[in-house]
């Protein structure tokens, strides 16, 4: 029998380097095309692509960034539309598309603790991302065979550890700099291995649910994470709170997850910081202590 062929587009970017990286490597054939041989913005490109290729299954991690670290955030609307619309205008040389959205779509002026999926539309997110993604939630899951997951915080190796804070934390400690926080929050934190089984399960079958939380059973805060990297690695590391109280906190409820997918499973927050401090550990020399120094 033959493995299903998978389309992973932004591979190599952070989820898409993970996947490729994976045990679904060995179960599915992965195809990771460059931008040069698929450009996702161009229209004609897409379409020539398409042409002369098809696939089961579409997982769709490319995205133009809008963080605070990103090289050019200019046109960022245009830009995820574009690759969007170009990806669902050939549906015909794909038959299922797994869009990994994120938790911005609920408005991050207006969240709450563990929102479900039913609070999004309440309020129109007002920055670009959010807005992206509250355009991409109203219409996907009208689509057949298209999924809109709703990533929170998602953490792993190959994520920008200059900005990213469980990243950020781990290469702070291994060179005994201090942990820094702008303000304390809860955040639900998603370890990248945790969404492997995830896939292979949407990859397998076809809920009747097309929008949906892709989010962990406990929120966590920001300094009890800091506490456990300072933990983990062994060190009398500060720990600093630039702002007292707490944020608001971002975080969604997975009961639509757990109803679809009652197998699904988180691995402990302890275990992954553990699995991520020996990633960078052995990975030291990789890791720029200037891109450390400043607090973004």
């Amino acid at each position: 029998m033959s493995k299903k062929k998978i389309l992973i587009t932004g591979g190599s970017g952070f989820i898409g380097r993970n996947i490729k990286e994976s045990y679904l490597s060995e179960k599915y054939d992965l195809i990771t095309p460059s931008s040069k041989e698929l450009d996702l913005s161009d229209d004609e490109s897409v379409r020539n692509y398409f042409k002369i290729n098809s696939f089961d299954v579409v997982i769709h991690s490319a995205a133009k960034p809008g963080h605070r670290n990103a090289n050019d955030t200019s046109n960022l609307f245009l830009s995820n539309s574009r690759m969007m619309f170009n990806m669902l205008k050939n549906q015909a040389s794909w038959g299922k598309l797994l869009n990994m959205g994120s938790g911005a779509i609920y408005d991050m002026q207006n969240y709450l603790p563990k929102m479900p999926e039913n609070y999004f539309g309440t309020h129109i997110p007002k920055d670009e991302h959010g807005y992206n993604k509250y355009i991409f939630g109203k219409i996907l899951p009208s689509l057949n065979n298209v999924y809109d997951f709703r990533i929170f915080g998602i953490f792993g190796k190959y994520e920008d550890y200059a900005i990213r804070f469980i990243s950020n934390a781990i290469c702070k400690s291994l060179f005994e700099l201090p942990i820094t926080l702008r303000q304390n929050r809860k955040f639900d934190y998603l370890y990248i291995d945790d969404l492997m089984p995830i896939l292979e399960f949407f990859i397998e079958n076809d809920p009747k649910e097309k929008a949906i939380n892709i989010t962990p059973d406990q929120s966590i805060e920001l300094l009890q994470i800091a506490q456990i990297v300072k933990d983990v690695s062994q060190k009398d590391i500060e720990i600093i709170v630039a702002q007292e109280g707490l944020g608001l906190e971002y975080s969604g409820e997975n009961k639509l997850l757990r109803s679809v997918y009652p197998e699904v499973n988180f691995t402990p927050i302890e275990q992954t910081i553990q699995e991520l401090f020996t990633w960078y550990e052995t990975n030291l020399k990789n890791i720029n202590i200037n891109l450390l120094m400043l607090d973004k």
